[in-house]
């Protein structure tokens, strides 16, 4: 594909983005609740929007399609049991982030720790540890574009060019007016996903097997290996397990909690999200299942990586296609990337700066964080640069290591007895160890690192805390979050 035709799909997507943020920015407020989680006001389909573009990002179009491609429906199987737990989490956090929001006025979930645990080092630990991990995470949404123009033009746009593009655009997002300008372009972007992954699942479909129907018989005739599980245990349990607990443990969708402005908001993103996560998914994982048969039937010639598959496949469908698909990927990680970076800064002004400067001035919170987007922008570029394989582990690995805070996240609401003590040891302890493991490549017994850094953070908060004395604010937390539920009637 020509260099000129991604530039103008990229020069027309930035021009929508622009004219999203500038009329969000109009509407921006002042101070930290308005910057952040858009003043508490966001309706029920926009919060359906930006959760769902939040978490389906260059993972799922690049990643989960390779991913798919190379190991077949296990690779499937384990998505779906992240969109089944997300639900389901959703039920049971979601209100209670909500009316503890409310009630307290928090707007990252670090900070809601800080609360509950009456300890500002607790959040503190909690945003350093999400710091930490969520810089893969923000860098495979770069990776994924880079790897995407670079196989599209035949290298004729080199893959750091499409990192430095997409590094702009989710700054420029973030920066305008905060989470209104990303939550806004996020709503546009997820329709622009859908459809765009809808319309070039039909013209693979009709174009290379004559449709539907004769897909699924030569994927069972011809590639019937994707269909057998061919994944080990502890590889299943070991990428599944850090996305089964996702909503909680990753703060760029746990604070998407704070946002809406209402009980029927709420429930509105949780049947919205629930409605997009299983389309997409779905047809992410047709997509492998499609590429792979190709590759077979020698009609697309065989990669290197499994996260060249979907610019393997845009390589072989008409322009405009290509580059309406395109759009569609693009969108989904800026959407991705600018949600982790905004997050990300929020986590350093509120759980980290004001623990030691809680007399900084809203204002100038919010300047400095703008100044925190740009150097977490700066940083994902140099990782990116490494070029690291398969952005769908490389996710999960991210994921993993956050999985060590979600004890504490249900120990906040229904365990009386847990202390600042045992959630912050938990949480550095394990945490460490998680990242100690993934980066030594070591499995103990065969089992994959969250695996041990959950069980070691669940037992650590468990022995910490009944060592240490429990605050008195705990029980009143506690009380105070169910009586607020069952005003707005979530009991």
């Amino acid at each position: 594909m020509r260099p000129f035709y991604i530039y103008l799909a990229i020069g027309v997507w930035t021009v929508i983005g622009v004219i999203i943020a500038g009329f969000a920015r109009r509407r921006l407020g002042k101070g930290i609740i308005e910057f952040y989680i858009g003043g508490r006001r966001t309706g029920g389909f926009v919060s359906a929007m930006t959760y769902a573009a939040t978490t389906f990002s260059a993972f799922m179009m690049v990643g989960l399609v390779g991913l798919v491609y190379s190991g077949g429906v296990a690779a499937a199987g384990f998505e779906f049991v992240y969109i089944l737990s997300t639900v389901v989490l959703l039920l049971i956090f979601g209100p209670r982030f909500w009316v503890a929001g409310q009630k307290y006025g928090y707007s990252t979930p670090p900070e809601l720790l800080s609360g509950r645990y009456d300890s500002q080092k607790v959040g503190a630990v909690a945003a350093g540890l999400a710091l930490v991990m969520l810089i893969p995470y923000a860098s495979a949404q770069l990776m994924g574009i880079g790897f995407l123009v670079e196989g599209l033009t035949g290298g004729e746009i080199p893959y750091i060019a499409g990192v430095l593009i997409m590094a702009a655009f989710g700054g420029v997002a973030a920066l305008t007016a905060g989470f209104k300008s990303v939550a806004w372009t996020d709503a546009f972007q997820g329709i622009t996903m859908l459809v765009t992954c809808l319309v070039l699942l039909f013209f693979v479909f009709y174009h290379f097997y004559g449709g539907p129907i004769e897909f699924f018989t030569a994927i069972e005739a011809e590639s019937s290996e994707l269909l057998r599980i061919n994944w080990s245990i502890h590889r299943f349990i070991g990428m599944t397990l850090p996305w089964a607990f996702f909503a909680i443990s990753n703060p760029q969708v746990s604070q998407r909690m704070f946002v809406s402005e209402n009980i029927r908001s709420i429930k509105i993103m949780i049947v919205g999200f629930s409605l997009f996560a299983l389309v997409y998914t779905v047809m992410t994982t047709l997509f492998g299942f499609s590429i792979f048969n190709l590759v077979e039937s020698g009609i697309i010639p065989a990669f290197a990586s499994a996260d060249e598959a979907m610019p393997s496949l845009l390589g072989h469908v008409p322009t405009v296609l290509g580059l309406v698909t395109f759009t569609g990927i693009f969108a989904a990680a800026t959407s991705t990337l600018g949600s982790v970076i905004l997050t990300l800064s929020s986590l350093g002004t509120e759980d980290i700066l004001k623990s030691v400067k809680p007399e900084m001035s809203e204002s100038r919170r919010v300047n400095i964080g703008r100044g925190i987007i740009v150097i977490i922008l700066l940083i994902c570029i140099l990782f990116a640069q490494g070029r690291f394989d398969l952005i769908a582990v490389l996710s999960a690995m991210a994921s993993g290591g956050l999985l060590v805070a979600v004890p504490s996240f249900f120990a906040a609401f229904w365990w009386r007895e847990s202390t600042a003590e045992g959630s912050m040891w938990s949480i550095l302890i394990a945490g460490a160890l998680t990242g100690a493991l993934y980066v030594s490549g070591w499995n103990p017994l065969g089992v994959w690192p969250p695996v041990w850094g959950l069980i070691t953070s669940t037992v650590l908060l468990i022995v910490i805390s009944k060592m240490t004395e429990t605050p008195e604010r705990a029980k009143k937390f506690i009380r105070t979050v169910d009586e607020e539920m069952e005003k707005n009637g979530f009991k």
